[in-house]
């Protein structure tokens, strides 16, 4: 099929996650990258969009200016990629769904509540998309455990617990990265409850099916002089009076990108490991644990469907953002004719109630750890 022709807004040549957007948009053929506003300054934007082959006259200084010639061409963009600081998330997004440019944007939504409901405003006033990248939900086993929990296989849910530990910010200054993340005018009022905290948020509730009601959370600033949060703990009340526990941490020495969701129903549990990305372990009660792997005997149709290599060849980080994309490509099809479903992608209401998370954490800790109902 024809690809989608795709811009990208930050995601500069040095940037990191630009890279894998665009590896994850290229991995299945759907896109072509043609344009771009790929920094904050107009001179590293060019820079970056001509070490990246792009047309001199589609490397743009700013968004604004991208969104504005884009959708004058005949042959504009149909979708842009947003890849930066939160803060820029919301106005860049509105500039181009105001256009009818759909919308792939990073998480989480936005650095505010107040420009959440200033980027609701505008994807609810556009005809074209807006998906949000919570890459997570594409891994094959995580979409299998979400199919065996629908279909009853763990009973009646009693329990989540999510943790995502990392410790590349167990001190101050030694990520480049870092900086922006800890500047709340960039990032929000929540450090690492907004930058890890929200992929195990998203994680809990895209698997169980049920979203978060109340929590309590105690936020700690480990590092000294860090002005947003470090390491989270907090208590979680799901609907149905399913309890949970979520912990989020970037000073956890000894933690890479430790993202682990376990499950316990009255009839079995499941625990699933991003670092060991093709196992899931099922525990049915009262038998023994089972290994579940993707591409082995025991995988399930929704597993097959976004699996690309037979089983015992590693998928993993890269290849769940270009399921999303490659996700994201068919619902654009589909919208040239109308349609506005995103089947499992993450959108606007995802994006909600990751903002609506990262309020009460920040709130409830500020009250010494009181329950906050979302």
């Amino acid at each position: 099929m024809e690809r989608i022709r795709l811009g990208m807004v930050g995601g500069g040549i040095d940037a990191n996650i630009g890279r894998v957007h665009r590896h994850a948009a290229w991995l299945d053929g759907a896109f072509d990258l043609v344009a771009g506003a790929l920094s904050s300054t107009p001179e590293k934007s060019r820079a970056s969009g001509r070490a990246l082959g792009l047309a001199a006259e589609r490397c743009y200084g700013s968004y604004a200016e991208m969104a504005e010639a884009e959708a004058a061409r005949e042959d504009g963009i149909e979708a842009v990629a947003i890849v930066t600081p939160n803060h820029v998330h919301g106005p860049a997004a509105a500039a181009f769904l105001e256009r009818g440019i759909h919308v792939i944007c990073d998480k989480p939504l936005t650095a505010t509540m107040e420009q959440a409901q200033a980027l609701e405003r505008a994807v609810r006033a556009s005809q074209a998309l807006f998906i949000l990248t919570h890459n997570y939900t594409a891994y094959p086993m995580i979409r299998q455990a979400r199919e065996m929990i629908a279909a009853g296989e763990l009973g009646a849910l009693r329990v989540v617990q999510v943790h995502y530990a990392q410790d590349w910010l167990a001190r101050a200054g030694d990520s480049k990265q870092a900086e922006w993340r800890g500047d709340p005018a960039r990032a929000g009022l929540g450090g690492a409850v907004g930058d890890i905290g929200t992929h195990a948020h998203n994680l809990a509730c895209f698997v169980s099916g049920l979203p978060v009601e109340r929590l309590a959370a105690d936020l700690q600033a480990f590092v000294p002089g860090r002005a947003v949060d470090d390491n989270g703990h907090v208590l979680l009340r799901f609907a149905g009076g399913v309890r949970g526990m979520l912990w989020c941490s970037q000073v956890a020495v000894g933690h890479e990108n430790g993202l682990s969701l376990k499950i316990y129903g009255d009839a079995g549990g499941l625990d699933w490991s991003q670092e060991e990305p093709d196992r899931l372990w099922f525990t049915p009660y009262g038998q023994p644990k089972r290994l579940l792997t993707r591409g082995g005997a025991g995988a399930t149709a929704a597993a097959r469907a976004i699996s690309r290599v037979p089983g015992g060849h590693p998928e993993g980080y890269l290849e769940g953002f270009a399921n999303l994309y490659t996700e994201a490509a068919t619902a654009i099809r589909a919208a040239r004719h109308g349609s506005r479903d995103l089947g499992l992608l993450p959108g606007l209401e995802e994006g909600l109630a990751g903002m609506r998370f990262i309020t009460a954490c920040v709130t409830s800790s500020a009250q010494d750890a009181t329950w906050v109902t979302l």
